[in-house]
């Protein structure tokens, strides 16, 4: 009887066990096809319409011709640009309150935080970026034509506004997760020491969660760069390289979104579109592997 359960138990252990392993495996499998398949499509702009690489991401002339023949120009610069201005922009605004925010939950009023503001920033996260759109456009966007007396108010600030708020949430909540695994002797000592509070923070807290807080700007920084709808809805849509932040452009995202549904298939401007999918792929990668690269930095200090 005994060995009858202890081979169910042996079965059922094989079975959870084979299914987590083919779900992970699944998922790798899964993102190497979809690379693989950008990178199918991204590269008819070089292979099949004789585009250089440097034209595509140096150059700011965008005029894809609609069809096989080919022959117009796909310089993407413009859209490049334009998202790293506005997610940049985002970042600059947004990391320091997200930094504020993280430090007060987790040191300055650690119960109060935790009970009452931490699920309210949560719910900053789940807001669909549509509602920030519709806000930006609404609210912000006629308050930034009154305030800085433009004849616009769609701008590259009213993108980085935005997108500042969507991404506020991740990077606190990443932020207070690394302030908080700091251990509480660290703290002691520093007090110990003759240190205030607020030095024991950004003389001790600070640097010793500095890789989970990068984590967390880069994790901000690839949500921004993902964004799609909120931004198009303030930014402005005009395809010109931005001069400032009150200038209208574009970003990669909008751009795809903009232009993906209308291009003929198997045309220079839809192989150009997959071109500047496979970029945004690259450049996701690219944040992804950051972030690993901070993670280990975090776990090395920890053991140290």
């Amino acid at each position: 009887m005994n060995k009858n359960k202890e081979k169910s138990m042996f079965a059922k252990e094989y079975f959870w066990r084979s299914l987590m392993t083919a779900g992970g495996l699944f998922v790798i499998l899964l993102t190497i096809v979809i690379g693989a398949f950008l990178v199918y499509k991204g590269s008819a702009t070089f292979t099949v319409f004789g585009h250089s690489l440097w034209e595509f991401i140096g150059t700011a002339e965008w005029a894809p011709e609609d069809s096989m023949a080919g022959g117009g120009a796909v310089g993407s610069l413009i859209f490049l640009v334009g998202s790293l201005t506005t997610c940049l922009l985002a970042l600059i605004i947004a990391t320091p309150f997200s930094l504020g925010t993280a430090i007060f939950m987790t040191d300055i009023s650690p119960k109060f935080g935790e009970r009452f503001y931490r699920p309210v920033v949560e719910i900053f996260a789940g807001i669909p970026s549509v509602v920030y759109g519709w806000v930006g456009l609404t609210v912000l966007v006629p308050a930034i034509k009154t305030v800085f007396d433009r004849q616009v108010g769609h701008s590259v600030l009213a993108a980085g506004i935005v997108l500042a708020v969507m991404i506020f949430p991740t990077i606190t909540s990443v932020s207070a997760d690394a302030i908080r695994s700091v251990p509480q002797d660290c703290r002691m000592a520093a007090y110990g020491l003759g240190s205030t509070r607020w030095q024991a923070i950004y003389r001790v807290v600070i640097p010793a969660a500095k890789p989970g807080i990068l984590s967390g700007v880069i994790l901000g920084l690839a949500r921004a760069f993902g964004e799609a709808l909120a931004v198009a809805m303030v930014i402005g849509q005009t395809t010109a390289l931005p001069t400032s932040i009150f200038s209208t452009t574009k970003t990669l995202t909008t751009e795809i979104a903009a232009q993906m549904g209308n291009a003929m298939e198997g045309g220079e401007t839809k192989s150009a579109l997959w071109s500047m999918a496979l970029l945004l792929f690259l450049i996701s990668l690219f944040f992804i592997f950051l972030i690993h690269h901070f993670s280990k930095q975090r776990e090395y200090a920890a053991k140290q």
